[in-house]
């Protein structure tokens, strides 16, 4: 991953709904979760939860895969495994307190 998809990712989930939308996503594993019951678990208008779905779409992080009338919504695994190497990827290079991070 490089700043700017990093930057991009921090930003979409620097939104405590789309954050939530993120943790429900990965709770759900690769089957992820309809339209409707993502926006019945932020409690928001359906119109209101496409709107963060959409940022979190345009960062890369969820996917959307059209079944018949609705949309399902998954975590891009990979996605979120990259930004947290991007994260550590140099924890460890010569700094010793920071290595208990990464075991």
């Amino acid at each position: 991953m490089d700043e700017t998809s990093a930057l991009t990712a921090f930003a979409a989930l620097s939104n405590e709904s789309r954050l939530r939308v993120v943790k429900a996503l990965v709770e759900a594993g690769p089957d992820g979760l309809s339209a409707g019951e993502i926006a019945e678990r932020l409690g928001a208008t359906p119109s209101r939860a496409s709107f963060h779905l959409s940022a979190l779409a345009d960062a890369g992080l969820v996917t959307s895969t059209k079944q018949s009338r609705s949309v399902r919504y998954a975590v891009r695994f990979e996605a979120m495994g990259g930004l947290a190497r991007y994260l550590l990827e140099d924890c460890c290079k010569g700094n010793a307190t920071a290595r208990s991070c990464c075991g």
